[in-house]
């Protein structure tokens, strides 16, 4: 543990790609803590993100919570305590790709079956 850190402290580490429970359009990346919930603690993420000189996320493009409805996971901004400020250059999700560009979010790929339509109506921010 104390070798890895010292890659990612040390600037050694070119990508990370790590999970996250929003995303903003600009890039904003909140990935440890959801208020009321016990944590451990924040982990290593603040580091990998801070650490590193690309930042990939991958993640469901909605949350499904238990009773059948879903949530928006990526947003105008951030609801929940942020792990990096404008960290995020690429969003992978089920739905498709999108890169984070200084216009909003880019919509790169699409997975099979899924309809633009589909991935922007579950999206809380315009797909460029």
């Amino acid at each position: 543990s104390a070798q890895s850190f010292a890659m990612i402290r040390g600037g050694k580490i070119a990508m990370a790609i790590l999970g996250a429970m929003e995303v903003a359009e600009n890039g904003d990346l909140a990935n440890w803590m959801i208020p009321g919930k016990m944590v451990k603690g924040m982990g290593g993420a603040m580091d990998l993100v801070a650490g590193v000189e690309r930042v990939v996320v991958v993640m469901e493009h909605v949350a499904r919570k238990k009773d059948g409805t879903t949530d928006l996971k990526i947003l105008p901004a951030c609801t929940l305590p942020l792990t990096g400020v404008r960290v995020v250059n690429r969003l992978i999700t089920d739905l498709g790709v999108m890169d984070v560009t200084p216009a909003g979010l880019k919509l790169v790929e699409l997975a099979p079956g899924v309809t633009a339509e589909e991935i922007r109506g579950k999206s809380g921010v315009p797909l460029l």
